[in-house]
């Protein structure tokens, strides 16, 4: 039989404890798990460990990588990922996606709003210099025409779970996501592992995401050309997440660009083919803001094209996401978005923030600063885990250190509780053990808005760890998103 799962029961009593994903505060099984854990239990550890070993050989056979920079080089690794699936019952996940749609509803008219007539700034719902003086205020957005005003085609927001089982947005990613290439091949390696239990699970399928991907991004171009053509342009294979770029622009079908591929010729942009130049109506960029047009933005990037943003401005070809979407994720903005969503849309949001302080205000710096041991401060401009202090974990020295950096630039810093993130079950060294989980759930908007029934669980695979990016030693496993609120009883192995 397989090792037991380890469970302190001190843990699941102290108020603030982890909500755990399988296991019940009284210590039974969710009664979404109970199929799955009974599967597992008919296993051993020579079993599972084999079952580790399969999914693992089709990640390495698929070339299913991410690349880690850090000091003199930089490593490519095959992402690790868990073999147990993270399960969630139906009437859950109506919220998530009633709540999702909602909250992206809200951030794209916000965008609309802020390079339009920034009504929101002037009745002071928002502070006018947070947004107009944000990295991420792209100034030549300003009127710009965006179809269906869906400024962010693909959102990935993360989520967690609080204590008591509620979930909650950690915050919004608007740029240019990542990780959905994770979440369909981890699908694909759970099919092979837990072959019967998925099939009488009644899992809801993520495999026409690739379409559904390709028909948000062609809608973005449809009312001036019809079967617009469409590219997925990459930094190049040096980019940490270039294998989700050639995985996604394999499924849809499309080229797969670099900007030395693209020209632009009065106002409209061509992809240079070995039968002469083909006209490009929709790009999908996953090259940040900065770097997409030398004339515009950095003088000194290589990986944009010369001209594309005036073919933009034309109205001659389509950017997705449009540049400047960034200012509605910035972590001080986030704090705002229970009121953006109330403000143009009259509700209250469905899915809550996370308590948040901004060091930019004078007394919450100051609280902020005298519980650097119980918060997690974050920079504002940071992401992928770094440039962030989770205090209860910090050194003295380096919450000191942090302080001043606080002192030194306020606006950079937010700082939210420390929240004990869910934990799944995990087989970790032969063993099954919980660890920490977030959720991130990929939501499309073009003429309409959609929400993938499944999404990349990152998992914090260090014992005690709350940090759960690939770059910092984190991994993945499959989302089993149930069509019915309990798992089916597994028909075969």
């Amino acid at each position: 039989m397989a090792t037991a799962r380890r469970t302190d029961e001190a843990d699941l009593e102290r108020p603030g404890a982890p909500y755990d994903e399988m296991i019940t505060a009284a210590g039974g099984v969710r009664p979404h798990y109970a199929a799955l854990a009974q599967r597992v239990q008919t296993l051993s550890e020579a079993d599972l460990a084999e079952r580790q070993k399969t999914l693992e050989r089709f990640f390495l056979l698929q070339g299913i990588t991410f690349t880690v920079y850090g000091g003199e080089s930089s490593t490519e690794r095959i992402i690790p990922t868990d073999l147990l699936p993270r399960i969630i019952p139906a009437a859950e996940w109506a919220k998530i996606e009633a709540g999702l749609t909602q909250r992206l509803r809200a951030l794209n008219m916000f965008l609309a709003d802020i390079y339009g007539e920034q009504q929101i700034l002037m009745d002071g719902v928002v502070p006018r210099e947070l947004v107009l003086c944000a990295p991420s205020y792209r100034r030549e957005m300003q009127n710009l025409y965006v179809p269906h005003q869906a400024y962010a085609n693909v959102c990935g927001s993360d989520l967690i779970r609080q204590p008591d089982g509620a979930f909650a947005v950690l915050e919004d990613n608007l740029r240019v996501p990542s990780g959905v290439s994770y979440m369909l091949a981890n699908r694909e390696a759970s099919k092979r592992t837990f072959p019967g239990t998925f099939r009488a699970a009644g899992v809801r399928s993520v495999d026409r995401y690739p379409d559904l991907l390709l028909a948000t991004l062609k809608s973005m171009a449809a009312d001036w050309r019809p079967n617009p053509q469409v590219v997925v342009l990459t930094p190049g294979v040096y980019n940490s997440a270039y294998y989700e770029h050639a995985y996604l622009a394999r499924l849809m079908g499309a080229p797969l660009v670099e900007g030395r591929d693209l020209v632009v010729h009065d106002n409209m942009v061509y992809m240079r083919t070995t039968t002469g130049l083909r006209r490009i109506d929709v790009i999908y960029r996953r090259v940040d803001d900065d770097f997409i047009d030398p004339l515009t933005f950095r003088r000194d990037s290589g990986l944009g094209v010369a001209g594309l943003f005036n073919a933009y401005r034309a109205g001659n070809v389509v950017i997705c996401n449009a540049p400047g979407t960034g200012v509605a994720d910035d972590k001080a903005v986030y704090a705002y978005v229970p009121e953006i969503i109330r403000y143009y849309l009259g509700e209250d949001a469905i899915l809550p923030n996370i308590e948040t302080f901004l060091c930019r205000e004078p007394a919450q710096m100051n609280h902020v600063l005298a519980n650097l041991d119980k918060l997690v401060v974050k920079a504002v401009g940071a992401s992928g885990g770094y440039g962030m202090l989770i205090g209860p974990h910090a050194s003295k020295k380096e919450r000191a250190d942090f302080a001043e950096a606080i002192k030194a630039d306020p606006e950079n810093y937010i700082a939210q509780p420390t929240i004990q993130l869910s934990t799944a079950p995990c087989l970790i060294d032969g063993a099954i053990d919980p660890r920490h989980v977030d959720l991130r759930p990929f939501i499309l908007s073009g003429e309409k808005i959609v929400v993938t029934p499944g999404a990349l669980t990152r998992v914090a695979l260090k014992k005690g760890s709350l940090v759960v990016n690939s770059s910092q030693g984190g991994g993945s496993k499959d989302t089993w998103v149930l069509t019915a609120d309990a798992l089916g009883k597994e028909a075969q192995p």
